[in-house]
């Protein structure tokens, strides 16, 4: 990748300039001989740090006391690099290739490479649209969403006022800002919708945009995205603003630009999580509800599944340091992290000083899950399951390796479907160790096998790999007198799946299994966060301060995964109409999330020889 000349750049007035560099992938004799020059420099190097950080070009938002029509930035950086060698050309590479760089730089390289107005299914533009995706996808690992803001801002306005220069190259630079935010939007629409920093950006972009109308009359396509996109963000009346109120016809008649992202930008966003409302001290039930759940839905919910009058239910939260909180009807059960006030149980209203357990009859469960058709089952949970998944965003994964315990609102989905697929796990469990007679047992093992075969069938992996591993746990796989009276086709269909799961070869045949399904498809989400913690933990994320974007590349790869997963070219949709009574069933699971209870119920089944 030869070295371009460099567009004059504002931070030149205020006397400093910027050293950044790309690193190419192949380098010619002249490119060596200008490394040698800039030795003295790179001696200076600060040593490398874990997590260095980068501070951008600073462009004062509109809304900053006294800065308007100001154009004064700062441009301090934590990061030294080497001069880049303007005149090194060398032959571009028939696939882009960003080895590493600083955050600064890879955006200006993404910038220089964008193509507009062009065919997508070209080469060159299919390219470019990698390198957009794989940017827009990790930028979080190596900056803030402020820093993006600035930097985007600070590309923006580049040659601003520089007064009689040919116009070409700024209105091109301005349009592929503007195409950059529009697919960022598009891509990251729930992780930004709430951002303060985004909300402040849009607005100045906004207010940059209009002035630079009329004078690049071109922009006039690119402005009314940006309109939509503002409005978007704020939903409300915009700021009083002449050249604004004077196309304000023009700028409704906006429309999503052609681009593989629309679709994702049309879908709703919510916010959801699996409440765990204990009925005794080692068991709940799982309801799934809305972060704005009160108290009353959750009495409503178990009163309905445990079939007792909601009247006779109350709702407590216990705190970790002993205490005890009695929720009103009305009270929310969830504060804005998603995170329960406590540790909620569901006790009748003469629970006195203990919290008495709210028990569920055996043999009726046994009887009333017996009755479900097995194929009804199956389809409730890919319903429930992909209502989930559906929501997952790519950069849920990249947040759950690189910053778990920092963005827990950044990886709500994910977290949601993780957490589904050990309740089905627990549930099998469950049913299974909770079922006295040994006849009634037998049957609830083949029913679970089939439900399993119908979830594969379904292209629901997540959950068939819970079935079976709730199947092969000790506390069920030691049951000897229970699996020997398990027919042998049953014992056949049961090998033939578990072998889907099995981990040698890096889990070969369930990988190619997975390949030969259409899409859309759930897969089994912990295998891939193991793939891409392996490619986290087996390469550096900086390499002498510089990022390693090839790292980056990888990961967007694996991530993209989900996004194939979701599309639906042919209308093979996951979703089936369901029966009411196992969508009923399957939506509230009961179990036993105890693991020594679920032993102990084993050995009572069957003792120990």
């Amino acid at each position: 990748m030869g070295s371009r000349p460099q567009p004059p750049d504002l931070r030149q007035e205020d006397g400093r300039r910027l050293h950044a560099a790309l690193v190419e992938q192949e380098e010619d004799d002249d490119e060596e001989e200008g490394s040698e020059d800039s030795g003295s420099d790179s001696t200076s190097r600060a040593e490398p740090l874990t997590m260095p950080t980068f501070d951008v070009p600073y462009f004062r938002y509109i809304d900053d006391e006294g800065t308007e029509g100001e154009e004064e930035w700062s441009s301090s950086r934590s990061l030294s690099s080497i001069e880049e060698d303007s005149s090194t050309d060398s032959v571009v590479s028939d696939r882009y290739v960003v080895v590493s760089g600083t955050p600064e730089k890879i955006l200006e390289h993404l910038l220089n490479e964008l193509m507009l107005d062009q065919d997508p299914d070209a080469a060159q533009g299919a390219e470019s649209d990698t390198l957009l995706d794989d940017f827009l996808l990790t930028y979080p690992v190596f900056m803030s969403t402020a820093d993006l803001c600035q930097a985007l801002l600070g590309h923006y306005c580049t040659r601003r006022h520089r007064g009689k220069e040919d116009r070409k190259e700024p209105v091109e630079r301005k349009r592929k800002v503007l195409h950059l935010v529009s697919q960022w939007m598009c891509l990251c629409r729930g992780f930004l919708r709430e951002d303060a920093h985004v909300q402040l950006f849009m607005k100045t972009l906004h207010r940059y945009v209009l002035d630079d109308l009329y004078e690049h009359p071109t922009l006039d396509t690119d402005v009314r995205e940006v309109q939509r996109l503002h409005q978007l963000q704020r939903r409300r009346t915009v700021d009083e603003y002449s050249p604004q109120r004077k196309s304000k016809a023009l700028f409704h008649q906006s429309s999503l630009k052609e681009s593989g992202l629309q679709s994702r930008c049309s879908q709703p966003w919510t916010k959801e999580a699996l409440c765990q409302v204990y009925l005794s001290m080692d068991s709940y039930l799982s309801v799934k509800a809305g972060a704005g759940a009160a108290a009353r839905e959750l009495l409503q919910a178990v009163a309905d599944r445990m079939e007792v009058p909601q009247g006779e239910l109350v709702l407590v939260a216990v705190t970790y340091p002993g205490g005890r909180l009695l929720l009103q009807p009305q009270d929310r059960v969830f504060s804005d992290s998603l995170r329960p006030v406590g540790r909620l149980h569901i006790c009748r209203r003469d629970l006195g000083e203990v919290l008495n357990p709210l028990t569920d009859n055996s043999e009726l469960r046994t009887a009333r899950m017996l009755g479900l058709n097995t194929w009804d089952v199956a389809v409730a949970l890919s319903n429930f399951d992909w209502s989930i998944f559906n929501a997952i965003h790519e950069q849920e994964l990249v947040y759950f390796i690189f910053s778990r315990h920092a963005s827990n609102h950044h990886t709500a989905a994910l977290e949601l479907l993780l957490q589904r697929c050990n309740e089905i796990q627990l549930w099998v469990m469950t049913e299974v160790l909770l079922c006295s007679p040994l006849c009634k047992r037998v049957q609830l093992i083949k029913k679970f096998i089939k439900i399993a075969a119908h979830c594969k069938a379904q292209r629901n992996l997540s959950c068939f790999f819970a079935i079976i591993m709730g199947l092969n746990t000790a506390a069920v796989s030691r049951l000897s007198q229970t699996w020997e009276k398990i027919p042998g086709k049953f014992k056949k269909l049961f090998s033939e799946l578990d072998t889907v799961t099995d981990p040698s070869l890096n889990h070969k045949t369930y990988r190619d299994s997975f390949k030969k399904m259409k899409s859309p498809k759930i897969p089994f989400l912990p295998l891939l966060l193991k793939d891409i913690t392996f490619i986290h933990e087996g390469n550096k994320t900086f390499h002498d301060n510089l990022v390693n974007f090839e790292k980056l590349h990888m990961i967007a790869d694996a991530v993209r995964l989900i996004r194939h997963c979701q599309k639906d070219h042919l209308g093979n949709g996951i979703s089936q109409k369901s029966s009411s009574e196992a969508r009923a069933y399957v939506d509230h699971l009961h179990v036993i999330d105890n693991q020594q209870t679920l032993f102990e119920l084993s050995h009572r089944l069957e003792p120990r020889a």
